[in-house]
């Protein structure tokens, strides 16, 4: 693909808004009691943080999704340059970085928003697409943060199911389209968090087809694009000129603490995101994209070297599963997420059972209930640990599932 055809029309719309009467409340001291916006009501820390919190010192985590592997050196060496490397950069990236992934793409520049991490990009699209009334199409199971950042925009999260192997299920989100005509989003995610499931080129092509009909912003979070075993997943930008594809350094390239993502897409609805970016932070740190940008012009050894990593630990997984609970593990798309049903015993109530496992058997894992409803069976587990630490967390888990 050369690149995003179409127009996005923008329009402002102006309303009338209700002035409100607020009560002052006052505390036990008898000062105001300060109250936080209504948005913030249910949103807390995630299952994920809060598996974390209180854990025993020396407990072994297959719960974060932080690669484990040395930040690479082309990295390293641009963070040890400061020759301006602490002046104000660009509201949409630099240049240099915006003309490097617009490589990675096939497409040009016009069509790259840098941001602060893929969580940040996110954040900007639903903030400037998404609003009070309307709906937003997320996966189920499918990454925490899109129903709160659906929320934190007003607008009301919307599930539909991935198929087996969490991969993705175009009928279903189809179905989902034309059951909410008031959606103004929809969300794919693949390969996946948190099962590690792809999409077939065909059906990401239908489910673009579908949201351009509908008059629905597509956003394919491809973040794990880059960390694959097998099959190199296909892209949004592969199969269609419409939607937005986001992703970052965070993953594939091994520097998640750099915070530098980006979004690449149709101008016009990038445009709107910027401008929402710009007012919350600026612009990503400038020393983090130089960061990023070295990492990036060094891809043809960087990533290989993090899927041979990659590879070595799902090796030590799927052998510690085989070992320990007589399994043999099926190869995901792409990402460090194995998908594990739980003990029928446990299904039913399953965070008492992890919350168990971490202070009892000093593993950490995630329920898969923190992903959507449909994650009530299983736990998550992350492979993106020392091969040596996956196989301890597997040891100290096995006795609980016999």
């Amino acid at each position: 693909m050369g690149g995003f055809h179409g127009t996005i029309r923008i329009r402002a719309v102006h309303r009338e808004v209700p002035r409100r009467r607020y009560r002052r409340r006052h505390g036990a001291r008898g000062g105001p009691q300060m109250r936080p916006a209504a948005r913030l009501e249910g949103v807390g820390l995630s299952i994920i943080r809060r598996m974390n919190v209180g854990a025993p010192v020396g407990a072994v985590s297959l719960g974060l999704g932080e690669p484990s592997w040395p930040l690479p050196e082309a990295a390293v060496r641009a963070l040890g340059r400061t020759d301006g490397a602490c002046a104000y950069g660009p509201n949409e990236g630099l240049q240099d970085l915006r003309d490097a992934v617009a490589g990675l793409y096939g497409v040009s520049k016009a069509s790259v928003m840098i941001g602060a991490g893929s969580q940040g990009v996110l954040f900007s699209l639903f903030q400037a697409w998404s609003e009070p009334g309307r709906a937003v199409l997320v996966p189920d199971p499918g990454f925490v943060a899109y129903p709160t950042l659906a929320r934190l925009a007003g607008a009301v999260p919307v599930t539909y199911p991935l198929g087996t192997g969490g991969r993705l299920d175009a009928a279903a989100l189809i179905a989902a389209l034309k059951e909410h005509p008031e959606a103004a989003m929809a969300i794919v995610n693949h390969p996946g968090n948190p099962c590690g499931g792809g999409a077939d080129p065909g059906d990401l092509a239908r489910v673009a087809d579908a949201c351009r009909d509908a008059g629905v912003i597509l956003v394919s979070d491809e973040v794990y694009g880059e960390l694959y075993l097998g099959a190199r997943p296909t892209r949004l930008v592969d199969v269609s000129d419409y939607g937005v594809s986001v992703s970052s350094v965070s993953k594939a390239w091994g520097a998640p603490g750099l915070r530098v993502g980006w979004a690449v897409g149709d101008p016009g609805i990038l445009e709107p995101a910027r401008l929402i970016h710009n007012y919350m932070t600026t612009a990503a740190a400038r020393p983090c994209q130089e960061a990023a940008l070295a990492l990036i012009a060094d891809s043809a050894t960087v990533l290989p070297a993090a899927r041979l990593a990659l590879r070595k630990r799902w090796d030590a997984l799927a052998s510690a599963l085989a070992s320990g609970l007589g399994m043999t593990a099926s190869i995901p798309a792409g990402a460090f997420y194995f998908w594990l049903s739980l003990p029928p015993a446990f299904a039913d109530d399953p965070l008492p059972f992890c919350l168990r496992l971490r202070d009892e058997a000093e593993v950490i894992v995630v329920p898969g209930l923190a992903f959507g409803r449909l994650g009530n069976d299983y736990v998550r587990l992350s492979f993106a640990g020392e091969p040596g630490t996956i196989a301890e967390g597997v040891r100290r888990l096995a006795p609980f599932w016999r």
